[in-house]
């Protein structure tokens, strides 16, 4: 889609609002439940239509399993606030000894009570390491793991819970595992792709370049299917990744879960970074209900709405 076939097409912006990110490198990086409500909420004010976040437990490393309660507690605040919240959590990765289903169980959990609108679906495994004092990735045997067995368990579990998909594309793999459904005519309603990009510190994903998302659209085809950009390691509006996916039609996710930088933002500025590109190309800011509608979500407003 060239730039000057965008105009007019609403923007999906997606705010990434902590993952992994520390308050000792950013102080703004929310964790807390006042934080996580009072951050959401601005950053829809600003233009995000869906929310991601994390706990503050570890999802690599940990027990495998995360506290329902210790998720569920600010979303039911925010929701109470803002009952049109697109709210997508994460999930602890594959481990020796620990079920597919007890890492999947708060987002089954959560969906049950009426707080999903989507559910997250991680298909593929890639190596975890950081660099070293030689500028080699050091020996690390952690892998971020979802076989082929876990992957398909994720979409199946959406489909019987009712709730769309936000699926992670993390390497070229996870989009063919992705493919085959849609080949297939197996796939739930309600996906987005979002294609993760990462930066060379990182050693997964393709770096966040026109040249790399260049790829992964040959890979879509004539796939019409909602996708986003995000840049793991990388600044996704500095390095020009989110202008490139903004003036070919696509969407953006930013947030300090994803951003590293010389500088230290706050999750409502790279949402109103995002805004601001969007202008350029004539491309209105998706609102909530019409990011569910762009995205067939077969479930939104969320149950929980509804009490």
């Amino acid at each position: 889609m060239s730039s000057s076939s965008v105009a007019g097409k609403p923007l999906i912006i997606e705010a990434s609002l902590n993952g992994a990110a520390s308050k000792e490198l950013n102080p703004a990086v929310p964790y807390s439940d006042d934080e996580i409500v009072a951050d959401a909420v601005a950053c829809m004010e600003a233009g995000a239509a869906l929310i991601h976040n994390h706990t503050d437990e570890p999802i690599i490393g940990g027990s495998g399993e995360l506290d329902t309660e210790r998720y569920a507690r600010p979303w039911r605040r925010l929701l109470e606030l803002r009952p049109d919240a697109i709210l997508t959590p994460t999930m602890p990765v594959g481990q020796d000894g620990v079920s597919v289903e007890t890492r999947y169980k708060h987002v089954e959990e959560m969906a049950t009570e009426g707080l999903l609108a989507q559910g997250l679906v991680d298909p593929g495994t890639f190596n975890l390491s950081l660099l070293d004092e030689d500028g080699l990735f050091a020996p690390s045997e952690y892998l971020y793991r979802n076989d082929m067995a876990d992957s398909r368990y994720y979409v199946e579990a959406c489909r019987r819970l009712n709730i769309g998909m936000s699926v992670s594309i993390f390497e070229p793999s996870f989009l063919k595992f992705i493919l085959a459904y849609h080949r297939a005519g197996k796939l739930p309603r309600g996906s987005m792709i979002k294609l993760y990009f990462a930066a060379e510190e990182l050693p997964f994903g393709m770096p966040p370049t026109a040249t790399s998302l260049e790829a992964y659209l040959g890979m879509l085809g004539d796939w019409d299917v909602p996708w986003l950009v995000s840049s793991f390691g990388a600044d996704c509006t500095g390095c020009g990744l989110a202008e490139a996916a903004i003036k070919r039609g696509g969407h953006v996710q930013v947030g300090l879960e994803p951003y590293a930088g010389n500088r230290t933002p706050n999750n409502v500025e790279l949402v109103k970074e995002v805004v601001d590109i969007a202008a350029k190309y004539d491309r209105p800011i998706a609102t909530t209900t019409e990011a569910a509608a762009m995205l067939d979500l077969p479930t939104f407003p969320v149950k929980f709405t509804q009490h």
